[in-house]
């Protein structure tokens, strides 16, 4: 089937390309002259694992082009999916829906036959009910619009994008059309569905509150085993042992659970942020006040951290020489967006502190945001003469780390573990002062 993808970022391209990887005849569309041209080389402008041979087997393959022209797409498709991003407003909690509103006001007049626009974006409640009508009033064609949010991890996108957990597709029912749309979108996933992924079919509302639900309820049940571990490190319990028993238990599990710097990134902060301000319009504000303290929570475990570092240093991190393993908000992505360990890296160089980063794939992400920390371009490098080095990233590279790897490079054996990822005892054996969160 011909279909077009607006927005190339992580989204938007993860899923034109392997739309393309499903058969289908695919152009993806951006306003950015830049993008267009890497994508259209073949080079995906973000690291994410495997989607770069996706990519350049459907560009080959002729089933795969990108554009800056919204009529060459307009013509091409009658399915047209909307993957741009929703960022949080400057100042405030709520969704920015510019870029949303300016795909939608600039397609809707090009389209020349029907055509239905399908939501992968997250968006507040209510937002494509309010699109469909704006789409109609500046379209000379019947114009759908469906939501099919989306459900990607970072570091396993493609993956989720060809074997989701599930697939919602929210319609709405009071349109006479929504049964063509169905159709449609039910030929697009045709081999997901035959391979037995549940397709969930909702009205619009229950669409769209899936995605920030899904984030909301991950947000939180990582911000409680933090709340949690503030209780251990009060009482000298250890939180990682106490999440494996709350593990067994199936009604809880064990993923997610696992205390430390707590989350970032583009979607969970945003997206809880943006529940909680479209709920107080809604006058359901009270519904919801228990994501502030998810938020706060998250927020404080950066600070405690900082703190961790200055006592590791005598008490104040002036004049420190400190060393910061990871700079992505998760291993397997360059994300820096709203990322903890890059947050801290920040903050401990404003108390005086000389702070040298390593990521494998985020430095150079991290120099445009932070450019005024030092960078360096291996673990030995960020570690050279360290007074305290600090584990932030949970990438394997840093698991993997033994004391014997850093001895003979750091000035002092201090060693901070902000994901709680490394063994404790190996290093408190070899002489190392080793500090977790949550753990004794």
């Amino acid at each position: 089937m011909r279909c077009t993808v607006f927005g190339t970022g992580y989204l938007g391209a993860t899923h034109a390309a392997c739309m393309a990887e499903l058969g289908h005849d695919v152009v993806g569309v951006d306003v950015d002259p830049g993008k267009v041209a890497k994508l259209a080389d073949g080079v995906v402008p973000f690291y994410e694992p495997g989607l770069e041979e996706v990519l350049q087997r459907n560009l080959a393959a002729g089933r795969l082009r990108f554009t800056t022209d919204y009529s060459d797409a307009a013509a091409h498709a009658d399915v047209h999916f909307l993957g741009v991003g929703t960022p949080q407003k400057k100042g405030e909690y709520g969704a920015d829906l510019k870029y949303v509103h300016a795909v939608v006001d600039t397609l809707a007049p090009m389209l020349e036959r029907p055509a239905m626009i399908v939501g992968k974006s997250t968006v507040p409640v209510g937002t494509a009910a309010a699109l469909g009508i704006r789409a109609r009033e500046q379209a000379n064609v019947e114009v759908e619009v469906a939501w099919n949010p989306e459900f990607l991890r970072e570091g396993f996108a493609v993956q989720d994008t060809l074997r989701p957990d599930r697939l919602v597709l929210g319609l709405d029912h009071v349109r006479e059309r929504s049964a063509w749309v169905e159709q449609h979108i039910r030929e697009i996933y045709a081999d997901l569905i035959a391979a037995e992924i549940p397709f969930l079919l909702t009205d619009l509302a229950t669409a769209e509150l899936v995605k920030v639900s899904a984030n909301a309820f991950l947000a939180t049940k990582i911000s409680f085993i933090n709340a949690v571990s503030e209780v251990c490190e009060a009482t000298g319990a250890d939180v990682t042992m106490l999440a494996d028993a709350l593990g067994y238990d199936a009604r809880i599990g064990r993923r997610f659970l696992n205390a430390g710097l707590g989350f970032g990134g583009g979607c969970l902060p945003k997206d809880i942020r943006a529940f909680m301000a479209r709920s107080g319009e809604l006058g359901a504000d009270h519904a919801v006040a228990f994501l502030r303290e998810v938020d706060n929570i998250n927020m404080r475990r950066r600070t405690k951290v900082v703190d961790m570092a200055a006592r590791a240093c005598g008490g104040s991190l002036l004049g420190a020489n400190v060393a910061v393993l990871g700079a992505a908000f998760k291993p397997e992505s360059d994300d820096v967006r709203d990322s903890p360990a890059l947050n801290v890296a920040g903050m401990i160089q404003l108390h005086g502190a000389v702070v040298t980063v390593y990521d494998p794939k985020a430095v150079e992400n991290s120099r445009r945001v932070f450019p005024t920390l030092n960078y360096a371009t291996s673990v030995s490098e960020a570690c050279d003469r360290a007074d305290v080095v600090l584990v932030l990233t949970e990438w394997n590279e840093f698991t993997a780390l033994t004391p014997a790897d850093l001895d003979p490079v750091v000035r002092s054996r201090s060693i901070i573990d902000g994901r709680n990822c490394l063994d404790s005892t190996s290093w408190r054996q070899a002489g190392w002062v080793y500090a977790g969160l949550g753990t004794p």
